[in-house]
């Protein structure tokens, strides 16, 4: 498989990475491994996404850009990396846009929970459109960047995103879960990158119509 290179310069590469791909190697060669065998050469990871999540990933060429990218992912600098998702859920969430904020603790079976505590809180702001009846279209912008973040808002929205099925999701051909734009400034120099998903509900007409709606996200929340 030939992973699409969205991006390319000197000190990063920008790929778009399928769903039901592990990032790092489980059992096989994962994304990353194999990015590495495509391209013939040693690359460095900055940032990672769930097997079950596709789309935009930033990989580091050099060791000197992979620590500028941890230093934005890490926020030391606020607003100076924006990354925006979408996700698809069944059933009425118990609010259709706005903030949810709280810190993020470990449960069973690997899976995360939202508490109401505020000592180390997740950030995530959001907002959402109905497809059809009993199923919306969510546009997320994580602040922070916690393990599982997205996955656990949403469930905590009673809405766990479509074929989430580690956190309650129906069944369905892959997990509605897609990194899809990602803004920041590296090097002095201003970069904004999208790429729309290609399956599932994804590829839903109306849903389709919602995301050329969305098409510059990082306007969406000023």
């Amino acid at each position: 498989m030939s992973y699409p290179i969205v991006f390319a310069c000197d000190e990063f590469y920008v790929v778009n990475k399928p769903h039901d791909v592990s990032f790092h190697s489980e059992g096989g060669e994962g994304f990353f491994v194999l990015l590495e065998k495509q391209v013939n050469e040693k690359l460095y990871p900055v940032h990672r996404l769930d097997k079950m999540t596709s789309g935009l990933v930033i990989v580091a060429r050099t060791k000197q850009a992979a620590a500028e990218f941890g230093d934005l992912f890490s926020q030391k600098h606020k607003n100076a990396l924006e990354k925006y998702y979408l996700a698809v859920a069944q059933g009425k969430p118990t609010k259709k846009q706005g903030w949810v904020k709280g810190d993020l603790v470990k449960a069973r079976r690997g899976c995360y929970k939202l508490q109401k505590t505020m000592e180390n809180p997740s950030v995530t702001r959001f907002q959402s459109q109905l497809i059809e009846p009993s199923l919306r279209l969510y546009l997320l912008q994580p602040i922070t960047g916690k393990t599982h973040q997205l996955r656990v808002v949403l469930k905590s929205l009673s809405v766990p995103i479509l074929g989430d099925e580690r956190y309650g999701g129906e069944h369905s051909e892959r997990g509605h879960l897609h990194a899809y734009a990602i803004k920041f400034t590296f090097g002095d120099r201003p970069y904004q990158f999208s790429v729309k998903p290609c399956d599932g509900l994804f590829e839903h007409g109306e849903t389709k119509k919602l995301i050329e709606q969305w098409h510059t996200p990082w306007h969406e929340f000023n």
